[in-house]
């Protein structure tokens, strides 16, 4: 019998011994498609690539506004942008270059953005000092749910159990909003500085948040499940970065936490004991704005301003893959991956 929570293979590798057999011009439908890699830019263009070539396969048009943030639906078939007063949908499996869905009435960027486990709804951020919640299941494209805070909000994070978001702001604070009964919590880590992104492993045990002042903060999280609270207890504060923080994310065996920052790197930390065991800086030099892991933990996705996406392996640092296509800084990424059982 095959031992398939332990055995488990990336599907970039995978994909990238099917190329062999595929001419390079052959498009994938990307619902079909093991592996969905996806960036966007101050470019106004949203690109798809093969994330085992470096081939980009469509470009999707994002006008009036940069990309801020991007996620794919639980399903592979969506994706979705955040950008000045709007989120727009895009289909991955049709050619058409235009989004299919458009949410309005947001006066000012969305920042953050993503969805609940079965795509029933979406969840996003911005800089009108709140945080939103949309039924993805409405006919009428308006947010059912907003929890309005006292700053701008740079991001929101899922608990695992689908019922509690995590929030930070530019002022500081971290809140925490508990769907199930209204209730909120907040917490500042510390004063004169903005919560630049938040994380939670895939357990549900950590809680991460990176600063504007290049520290990274660790709680360790218990309770959370059925009418429980999620309670925060904290564990570490590490200076991860000289420079500004940017993001912060825990891989999915929850082995790591990657940070990166203004000062051009991708730190990565071991959550055994939160040491650095890696620093990912490229000869390019420049901001590192959004990360994404692959399914088995063993590769990250980085976004720079250099207007290059980049696959690094995390066993040897090195860089595996480039995408290159964008003609400005790109800003976010996304990235779906799944698990090959192997017996």
């Amino acid at each position: 019998m095959s031992t398939e929570v332990n055995n488990v293979t990336s599907n970039i590798a995978a994909a990238a011994a099917a190329a062999a057999a595929t001419s390079a011009s052959t498009s994938v439908t990307p619902a079909n498609d093991p592996v969905i890699f996806v960036t966007g830019g101050y470019d106004h263009t949203i690109k798809i690539w093969q994330a085992h070539s470096g081939i980009c396969q469509r470009t999707l048009q994002h006008i009036d506004s940069q990309v801020n943030a991007l996620a794919i639906t639980p399903t592979k078939h969506i994706v979705a942008a955040a950008g000045y007063q709007h989120i727009r949908m895009y289909d991955l499996n049709s050619t058409n270059p235009n989004p299919i869905i458009n949410y309005e009435g947001i006066s000012k960027n969305v920042s953050t953005l993503g969805f609940q486990e079965h795509g029933k709804w979406m969840y996003t951020g911005g800089e009108d000092c709140s945080a939103r919640i949309w039924d993805l299941r409405s006919s009428n494209f308006q947010c059912q749910r907003i929890f309005q805070v006292s700053a701008p909000v740079n991001c929101v994070a899922l608990h695992p159990n689908q019922a509690e978001l995590i929030v930070g702001d530019q002022s500081g604070v971290i809140h925490l909003w508990d769907l199930r009964s209204d209730h909120n919590e907040q917490l500042i880590p510390e004063t004169e500085s903005s919560i630049q992104d938040v994380s939670i492993n895939a357990d549900g045990t950590y809680l991460a948040a990176v600063t504007n002042k290049g520290h990274c903060f660790v709680w360790a999280l218990t309770g959370g499940s059925g009418d429980e609270k999620t309670k925060l207890n904290p564990r570490h504060r590490i200076q991860a970065h000289k420079g500004y923080g940017l993001k912060c994310e825990f891989s999915p065996d929850s082995t790591l936490l990657v940070t990166t920052s203004a000062d051009q790197t991708a730190r990565v930390w071991k959550t055994a004991d939160f040491s650095e065991t890696l620093v990912l800086q490229h000869e390019a030099k420049r901001w590192v704005w959004d990360l994404a892991f692959s399914a088995d933990s063993q590769y990250l996705f980085t976004a720079s301003s250099d207007s290059i996406a980049r696959l690094w392996s995390l066993t040897t640092g090195e860089v595996k893959r480039e995408y290159q296509g964008h003609q400005k800084v790109v800003s976010a990424l996304a990235f779906r991956d799944t698990m090959i059982p192997v017996s």
